[in-house]
């Protein structure tokens, strides 16, 4: 004991709570730094990564790890998050290479359907898989559906310098973000390459999804419900927008994790349950009080 605080508080608050909370809050910035992202460049209120299959390509490169016991020997016990994340990724391009086939201007609409068929078809092969494995079965529904516990130093170093790169990237292209607003036409006349600008933009977000995903499992509403909150309170300017959707959407995180780990103490809640539960109605309520005032 030091200064009348125990050892063992000590190594519980610094190996347990404190990389736990900030991973928390890296993982909800992450997420709505991509929600942000999503929604200017599809215009789309309800876009998101999860959108166009990030998550379910994650989920099935997971499944193979868990089920199969795939293991890559220089990496060790990082192969779970690397397979999911370049799982994750490789859906995206994926999606987005369809897309561009059947649409060369990449219309946002054709975007968003491909990206719908490949993630429901991706969640279909997870499902079956699950099913047919029973003795793995609640370590992957426990995954699906989000949990920072396991996770300690390391994921937050991991994580770190990539979201930080990530935003910074993204903060790059504020201003093409603020004319894909307006509309791709009047984007294309104020000089946005938009089809080139869409592939950086698309698969820059979904890198971020994917790493967030890839350790801490599929946690949504996050990146929906942000974005929403900052441009109400701060405007629409992405310069502004992107940087307070990380602070808005990691603080969401955290005080969701913490209501997961007390509501059931000493049991856990998966975090993206409770996200869901809390972020759900306040998604709806935000979006069709909206609608009520346009009409």
């Amino acid at each position: 004991m030091s200064g009348g605080i125990r050892a063992t508080t000590v190594s519980i608050l610094w190996n347990l709570r404190l990389p736990r909370a900030l991973l928390a809050f890296i993982a909800g910035s992450a997420l709505s730094m991509s929600g942000a992202v999503m929604q200017a460049v599809l215009r789309n209120p309800l876009a998101s990564s999860y959108t166009i299959g990030v998550s379910s390509g994650a989920s099935l490169g997971v499944c193979f790890v868990i089920l199969y016991g795939v293991t890559i020997p220089v990496i060790g016990m990082l192969t779970l998050p690397i397979v999911g994340f370049v799982f994750g990724l490789g859906t995206i391009l994926l999606a987005i290479a369809f897309a561009s086939r059947l649409d060369r201007s990449m219309e946002n609409h054709t975007i968003i359907l491909v990206g719908m068929v490949f993630s429901l078809f991706v969640n279909a092969i997870v499902t079956l898989m699950s099913a047919l494995s029973h003795e793995h079965l609640q370590r992957l529904v426990f995954w699906q559906m989000g949990s920072f516990s396991g996770n300690g130093w390391t994921t937050v170093l991991i994580l770190t310098p990539i979201i930080i790169a990530g935003l910074v990237f993204i903060i790059h292209y504020h201003r093409e973000l603020d004319m894909m607003t307006f509309g791709e036409e009047q984007a294309k006349t104020m000089g946005v390459n938009l089809k080139s600008v869409k592939w950086i933009l698309l698969i820059a977000a979904a890198a971020i999804t994917g790493s967030v995903v890839a350790f801490v499992g599929v946690i949504g509403f996050v990146d929906l419900v942000a974005p929403h909150i900052v441009r109400k309170l701060f405007g629409s300017s992405h310069i502004i927008v992107i940087p307070m959707s990380a602070v808005f959407g990691g603080a969401f995180m955290v005080i969701c994790d913490l209501v997961a780990r007390t509501v059931v103490s000493p049991s856990e809640l998966p975090v993206g349950a409770v996200t869901a539960l809390i972020g759900a109605p306040f998604f709806a309520y935000i979006y069709f009080s909206r609608r009520a005032k346009k009409c």
